[in-house]
């Protein structure tokens, strides 16, 4: 394999997704190589997240920098699908496609006969990744803050005594892509077995259940409901707090053995922490929780971040600074995971974040402008003349290639 093409080139993947967790799917196999062709609404001007803007961005751009954070390396269709003729232009593509990403709200996949099974009778080895909110046989369509209250994750979420939290990015969305990527490779896996596709559906609700890990067994194993902790842990001490610094920086404390608090409680210079009864093993510390946390804060705070965190680095004590978004992603090793644009700036952020002999970083293309590929993809991929495309346009039923693209 040419190792600047990408394990899954040669594949066609058409996305009928919209906002983060379907085209989160998309990136990731344009990634990996793929060519991934973005079906977006012409009636609604494409992907909502397009209009999801900051105060600072440019209002007339296409490109919202929440659109770019999962539309890299992709092509934009821009056309109206409630028109039939459209629709049959969008099979002849489906018919050589190889798998299709679509996050409809229930129903809408079967009013415009995009739906699995009517894109199987047309392509048998079709791949159909579907996400919903609660399943294909519940007429609710699925929204992330939504989801993160009802699974659980809110309530969780936030300091002791506080009010619940919604986290600060869609966390079951990107749970449900990463699960929909799981089912797709696994199906991709039994079509070069059987040579026949399949269907893969993927809830946001049941991502986030599977995710919900060892809190969900603390309840159905031990029989305590979680409740909020801000960044402790229920069942390590002291794991996930937050300790100030004596130069007003702060820093993360992921101690998850005995071993490793005895190395903690030696370079703070306090060795005789660890010997003492209520500390000595993570199940005392556990149910003596506060009268430790207050000795190490005391400790803590006579150390500068840095010096403290470089001693407990060395001696293999798991600790690390709390950085800011900007501090986070100029982190060396944060690099390669940085997409870069046509000027070399970081402007995205790659999907792939494992590494092998076949997922080399690719090139990958910005994030399109609405309709920007259009007439390309349909003249290529469906075989229309330029005067059916020209049809189609003055018949407002695909995007006009006069129009001056932002990008």
């Amino acid at each position: 394999m040419d190792e600047n093409t990408g394990l899954f080139h040669g594949l066609t993947v058409v996305e009928f997704a919209s906002v983060l967790a379907g085209p989160s799917v998309g990136q990731f196999f344009a990634e990996m190589g793929a060519e991934v062709l973005k079906i977006e609404n012409l009636k609604t001007h494409g992907d909502v997240t397009r209009r999801w803007k900051l105060s600072s961005e440019d209002s007339a751009t296409s490109v919202s920098a929440y659109f770019a954070s999962a539309n890299w390396g992709k092509k934009s269709v821009c056309l109206d699908l409630s028109a039939s003729e459209v629709r049959e232009v969008v099979r002849r593509i489906l018919a050589k496609a190889d798998i299709v990403l679509a996050s409809f709200k229930p129903g809408d996949a079967e009013k415009l006969q995009m739906d699995y099974a009517s894109v199987f009778q047309i392509n048998p080895k079709i791949m159909y990744g579907h996400i919903t909110g609660y399943g294909s046989q519940v007429p609710r369509a699925g929204y992330d803050a939504v989801l993160q209250a009802e699974a659980g994750f809110m309530y969780l979420n936030g300091e002791r005594g506080g009010p619940p939290l919604k986290m600060p990015v869609a966390l079951i969305d990107l749970l449900a892509a990463h699960q929909l990527k799981e089912g797709l490779l696994a199906g991709l896996y039994k079509r070069e077995r059987t040579g026949q596709g399949c269907y893969v559906e993927v809830s946001l609700l049941k991502a986030a259940i599977a995710s919900l890990a060892n809190q969900a067994t603390n309840y159905l194993v031990a029989g305590k409901a979680p409740e909020r902790m801000g960044s402790e842990h229920p069942n390590i001490v002291p794991y996930g707090t937050i300790f100030q610094t004596a130069d007003g920086k702060e820093l993360v404390l992921a101690v998850g053995d005995d071993r490793q608090f005895q190395s903690l409680c030696q370079v703070l210079g306090k060795p005789q922490l660890a010997d003492e009864p209520a500390y000595k093993t993570n199940n005392q510390r556990v149910q003596n929780r506060d009268s430790l946390n207050l000795q190490l804060r005391e400790s803590v705070a006579f150390f500068p971040q840095e010096e403290l965190l470089a001693a407990l680095v060395e001696r293999n004590v798991p600790a690390g600074a709390v950085h800011t978004i900007p501090e986070a992603l100029i982190q060396p090793l944060a690099q390669p995971q940085l997409l870069l644009n046509a000027e070399g700036k970081p402007k995205g952020v790659r999907q792939v974040a494992f590494t092998g002999q076949d997922s080399l970083p690719l090139s990958l293309s910005e994030p399109p402008a609405l309709g920007q590929d259009t007439w390309q993809v349909l003249q290529e991929r469906a075989r229309l003349t330029p005067q059916e495309l020209q049809k189609l346009a003055q018949n407002q039923l695909i995007f006009p290639s006069d129009q001056k693209i932002e990008n």
